[in-house]
């Protein structure tokens, strides 16, 4: 029989016990840990002992003992009233709000006259639990009087104080969990057991030593190619080494080989600055999958963690389920050495409010940060994407590198952020590395009709077109449509597109026929190589990307290889109306527009007509400086309105051959995580107007809650994908 003078914490399933002390110990000693990454260890010592006291009130001990659903007790709020208590020193205010959302959320503040429920300052006023024995209890642990003060940083803005309470927030909901989980899972969790980023280092400088080696080039590369490519990383892992902590730019041609160029500046800095972890931020999961595999391969499995919405990790009865097992834990908070990830899972969490999205955060202190395809930034969330990046500079420990072949000309707006830090560039010579690099002729085309267009690419055995809409592409395939003739859009499922993507590389290699119409998905890291590349007026950042797919390997003359930029008779884009305005404003002033001064200007030139309250529409910056409403820190607001990807999609599957299987597993509920994960490979996203259409006329089947299934045969075609004109009144997908 359990002693009733004894506070309980945790019970496990055997019915060993956890006491309160116990856990606020455990948990005070690993928020300690992580906060001391950033100069805050008291700070978060203090949170984990204060965040669980509530937990002493008898009502709580009852509860643990008989754990009934409708004998719920709040005990998270009582350590933020103590934090209250402290209020002589305005810090312990914004720890108190940490200690309160530690298992809710981080709250809106709200307003202390006010005090409305649901936020805050409305928590504080509630009646609570007697819960006084707290400090008999930690007597020894706890003294006013010897309390630390915190880095003025804390308190330098509105934004950075909010900042500040998310970074300790998470210190304190990872150590709570973590303290919770070896109580009650004891030797089942296996969490870490990474190499460290020194033998990782070395992993890598062997890897590319075949590249180094005077005598040595990459199969199938031009030879000079190789080595100016070699002239890249050898500079960056020099640099790597000799480079202080902060905010750098990598500006290398597309085809530089700038993703193993960064790795070898991160590992070399990583090891010199004592650096905990890399973080490589991908703005798209159609190349995500890629360059997590070419790490993986580099530094083992194990030590790369892949996350983002599409990605699940099997922990069922297989050979690598201590592998997944262990990823499975790090997607919660980030602790692996190498870290590849999107930029939505990325800035949705720095900006997010709930305890799952926030746990990792403190791990992204004191590493390396590269984002890769840095043009690609939200433009919308331009300004709260760069004050974060200048937060974990400035105040973190951290070194951001913004990578890319057309560098966005960010310094000045990092400039009020980080009005002491100058932005350097790790590889020198930018603008004669894109002489180098250069190994094909951007020209302007102008208007084209599209039965003009369709001749030139009738013309040619080999080339890439892509265009700005799904609907043109697969009208432009139609007419063009024979052997070799290719559809690549996200109307393909996942499945259909890796098939396609095959053929193509094949065709390539082989010399046969390989015509290609695209969408976008095929500009950025998409490792194909054609003799003439046509790409749809969009902005410079795409017509350069573009390019980089024609003589990707230069094994052919530069000057014989062309890109046409067009504009399609009779098709606008209002969407892109800035961009293309931008475009053409820099083809009117420079001869050649993928140099680095034409890219500067272009990107300078674009922000300029957008107007600076459109790099922050949703006044994310104003909301930390002045409330919403009379409502100050208004996180849950904050992290409703920060949402990277506006235009929401659904997954529509297709029952091709394979899924027939996984699809009756969602149907009869015996589905588990690795059925989606698979069933992944054969959806498709459609925005809203596109799903009511199929709905409305009948395609879709509802299988399970919210899981539906193209039903008409009709909509889907394996060379083109989903039809965008819905049709009705044909045959049913058994």
């Amino acid at each position: 029989m359990q002693d009733d003078t004894i506070m309980i914490a945790h019970i496990d399933v055997l019915g060993n016990i956890q006491t309160v002390r116990e856990h606020l110990l455990g948990t005070a000693e690993k928020a300690k840990k992580f906060a001391v990454e950033f100069g805050c260890g008291e700070a978060g010592f203090l949170c984990g002992l204060l965040h669980d006291i509530g937990k002493y009130s008898a009502a709580f001990q009852k509860r643990i003992r008989n754990p009934l659903p409708s004998n719920r007790v709040d005990h998270s709020t009582a350590g933020a009233v103590e934090m209250q208590k402290l209020s002589k020193n305005y810090i312990y205010i914004v720890l108190g709000m940490a200690v309160a959302g530690h298992h809710s959320g981080l709250l809106d503040g709200g307003n202390a006259i006010t005090a409305e429920d649901g936020t805050y300052f409305g928590r504080l006023k509630k009646k609570l639990e007697d819960y006084s024995h707290w400090k008999e209890d930690l007597s020894s642990e706890f003294s006013e009087s010897s309390l630390a003060a915190l880095p003025k940083y804390c308190l330098e803005s509105g934004f950075s104080v909010s900042f500040f309470i998310r970074m300790i927030f998470s210190c304190l909901v990872d150590a709570d969990y973590l303290d919770t989980e070896d109580f009650m899972e004891k030797s089942q969790v296996k969490r870490g057991g990474y190499d460290s980023l020194e033998i990782l280092r070395h992993r890598l400088e062997a890897y590319v030593s075949r590249w180094l080696e005077a005598k040595s080039t990459e199969a199938g590369v031009n030879a000079e190619l190789s080595k100016n490519r070699n002239s890249i990383l050898l500079e960056c892992m020099e640099n790597g080494e000799n480079y202080s902590r902060g905010l750098y730019t990598l500006t290398v041609p597309t085809g530089g080989g700038k993703t193993t160029a960064s790795m070898g500046f991160a590992l070399r800095h990583a090891c010199r600055h004592a650096l905990k972890r890399i973080i490589y931020v991908i703005p798209y999961t159609s190349v995500i999958d890629q360059n997590a595999a070419v790490f993986g391969d580099i530094f083992g499995q194990e030590n790369v963690l892949e996350h983002h919405s599409g990605i699940l990790y099997d922990v069922g009865e297989n050979q690598e389920k201590e592998v997944n097992c262990r990823k499975a834990l790090s997607t919660e908070n980030w602790d692996a050495p190498i870290i590849v990830t999107t930029a939505v899972q990325f800035f949705e969490s720095l900006y997010g409010n709930k305890s799952s999205q926030c746990r990792k955060l403190h791990n992204i202190a004191n590493s390396i940060i590269i984002f890769d395809e840095a043009q690609t930034l939200p433009v919308p969330y331009l300004e709260p994407c760069v004050a974060a990046m200048s937060q974990l500079v400035k105040n973190y420990r951290s070194t951001v590198i913004l990578c890319t072949a057309t560098q966005p000309a960010l310094e000045e707006k990092f400039q009020v952020y980080l009005p002491n830090e100058n932005i350097c560039e790790i590889c020198s010579g930018a603008e004669r590395m894109f002489g180098l690099f250069r190994r094909n002729r951007i020209e302007n085309l102008d208007l084209l009709s599209v039965e003009e267009l369709e001749e030139r690419l009738s013309s040619r055995g080999q080339v890439l077109c892509i265009v700005n809409r799904r609907k043109t592409a697969q009208e432009l395939y139609q007419n063009l449509e024979g052997e070799g003739v290719f559809c690549l859009t996200t109307l393909l499922c996942p499945l259909d597109r890796k098939s396609k993507f095959a053929e193509i590389k094949r065709r390539l290699d082989k010399g046969e026929t390989c015509r290609v119409i695209a969408t976008s998905l095929m500009e950025a890291g998409v490792d194909l190589d054609f003799p003439q590349v046509y790409r749809q007026e969009a902005g410079l950042d795409s017509l350069i990307q573009a390019a980089g797919r024609c003589n990707r390997e230069g094994k052919r003359p530069g000057e014989k290889q062309f890109v046409y930029s067009f504009r399609l008779e009779d098709e606008e884009n209002k969407f892109l109306a800035l961009n293309i305005a931008a475009l053409r404003e820099t083809w009117r002033r420079y001869e050649t527009v993928d140099g680095p001064e034409a890219i500067s200007f272009y990107f300078r030139y674009f922000r300029n007509l957008l107007g600076n309250e459109n790099l922050d529409q949703k006044e994310i910056m104003k909301a930390w400086e002045k409330g919403i409403e009379g409502n100050r820190f208004p996180f849950a607001t904050v992290s409703k309105s920060f949402r990277l990807i506006e235009n929401a999609t659904r997954p529509v599957y297709i029952p091709l051959k394979g899924a027939e299987e996984l699809l009756g597993q969602v149907q009869n509920s015996s589905a588990g995580r690795n059925t989606y994960r698979r069933l992944g490979q054969y959806s498709v996203n459609v925005h809203e107007y596109h799903f009511q259409r199929l709905w409305e006329a009948g395609c879709l089947e509802e299988i399970s809650s919210g899981f539906f299934v193209l039903r008409d045969e009709n909509q889907y075609s394996r060379d083109t994908g989903l039809k965008m004109d819905v049709e009705t009144g044909y045959g049913i997908l058994i």
